[in-house]
C-alpha cells in the first residue's frame, strides 16, 4: 500500500476569505479586511444557491470605498455562492484529476464508502452535496473538521511502522 496518486491545490479558507474581500469591494464598494470576510464566510458561507436550510441574509457594515460613509449592505447566501464558484472549481478539477489517475479497485472502494472533506473549507455550506452531485460519489464532512488532519498526523506519528509505506521521503 502507498499513496495511489495526488494533487495539491492551494484552496482554502483562506482563499475563500480573500474572495468574500474582494466581492465585497468589487460588487458592493465596500472595504472589508479578514475579520469581517471571515465572519460573512461562517454566517452565510455556501457552495450552492439552493440549500434546504438556509442561514438569513447577513448584514455587512463597512466603509464606502468611493465616500466615507459607512455602509450596511445585505448578503446572501447565494451571493456568497457565487462569489466562491471559481475557488471551489478549482477544487472540483484537482478531485476530478486524482479520480483519472486512481486504479478500479481503489475507485471500487471509494464508490461503495465515501470521500471525507477535512479542514475549515469543508464547513462551507453545501459543499458536500456540490461535489455528490458533480462526481455522483458520496461526500461527507469529516466529524471535527477542524481537527481531523491533526487527528490523522497525530495517528501516524504515534504508528510510524504501521504508515511507513505511504510517507513522502
Amino acid at each position: 500500500s502507498g499513496i495511489v496518486c495526488n494533487k495539491s491545490i492551494r484552496v482554502a479558507g483562506d482563499v475563500f476569505t480573500a474572495d468574500i474581500m474582494e466581492y465585497m469591494r468589487t460588487q458592493h464598494n465596500m472595504k472589508v479586511g479578514e475579520r469581517t470576510a471571515e465572519e460573512i464566510k461562517i454566517k452565510v458561507g455556501a457552495a450552492v444557491t439552493d440549500l434546504d436550510n438556509p442561514p438569513p441574509d447577513y448584514i455587512v457594515k463597512g466603509p464606502s470605498l468611493t465616500a466615507s460613509m459607512p455602509l450596511e449592505i445585505p448578503v446572501s447566501y447565494q451571493e456568497i455562492a457565487h462569489c466562491l464558484d471559481k475557488s471551489i472549481s478549482r477544487i472540483e478539477s484537482a478531485i476530478q484529476a486524482v479520480l483519472e489517475e486512481t486504479p478500479a479497485e481503489l475507485y471500487k472502494d471509494i464508490t461503495n464508502n465515501c470521500i471525507y472533506l477535512a479542514g475549515g473549507g469543508s464547513q462551507i455550506r453545501g459543499l458536500d452535496k456540490r461535489l455528490t452531485d458533480k462526481f455522483n460519489l458520496k461526500f461527507v464532512v469529516a466529524n471535527e473538521p477542524l481537527l481531523a488532519v491533526a487527528k490523522g498526523t497525530n495517528t501516524v506519528l504515534k504508528n510510524l511502522n504501521r504508515f511507513q509505506s505511504i510517507l513522502m521521503r
